[in-house]
């Protein structure tokens, strides 16, 4: 069997941090990664968490500049489980939707499309426009999932983190990646919950 793979492509949108722990949580769960961050999530990752591009890189097992089209995550007889942009800037967005593979990331999420593998976009903007619809719309017909970062509140959190990890396990759930502490809906409402009300 081959190595569990997955891609992460970290664009320039607000929420780094959601590449950042999603690249944690595979390498704690011992799935290979192969990372590329573009020019302006790099910029990102300074600006919100104040990490620089190496200390990012240093999650992942293999990592790729974006702008290198001859890389192995550039062709589809590289074998990986799929891909994940996290998070995805609605540039990325219409690039993987209309198939303008310009940089690395977009042509990587090509590849997922073209070789019907999992590909997962964290989509960062609102409001949504009718062109970011349409262009979630087309990417889904084409094989993508969105996935936008929206939190959820059931499971109580109590600072940003718990939140961001709501969203990570979701993601992972896509690629069937099983954590420990994963929190899960069990239909529990509390015991001052009433049907009637």
């Amino acid at each position: 069997m081959p190595p569990r793979r997955v891609i992460v492509g970290i664009t320039g949108a607000t929420g780094v941090i959601y590449g950042v722990r999603l690249l944690e949580r595979l390498r704690d769960a011992g799935v290979e990664t192969h990372l590329v961050i573009s020019q302006w999530g790099a910029r990102t990752l300074l600006h919100e968490m104040q990490l620089g591009r190496r200390d990012v890189e240093a999650l992942a097992k293999a990592v790729y500049a974006p702008g290198d089209m001859g890389a192995a995550i550039a062709s589809g007889s590289f074998r990986t489980d799929g891909m994940v942009v996290a998070p995805c800037s609605a540039k990325t967005l219409a690039a993987i939707a209309h198939g303008f593979g310009d940089n690395l990331i977009h042509r990587a999420a090509d590849v997922m499309l073209k070789e019907r593998r999992r590909l997962v976009l964290l989509l960062r903007e609102t409001p949504l426009s009718t062109i970011h619809l349409e262009n979630a719309l087309a990417a889904t017909r084409a094989g993508a999932m969105i996935l936008p970062p929206v939190p959820a509140f059931y499971q109580l959190p109590r600072t940003v983190d718990d939140l961001v990890q709501h969203t990570v396990e979701r993601v992972l759930d896509q690629f069937d990646v099983e954590i420990a502490d994963a929190q899960r809906w069990d239909g529990d409402m509390g015991a001052g919950a009433r049907l009637d009300e």
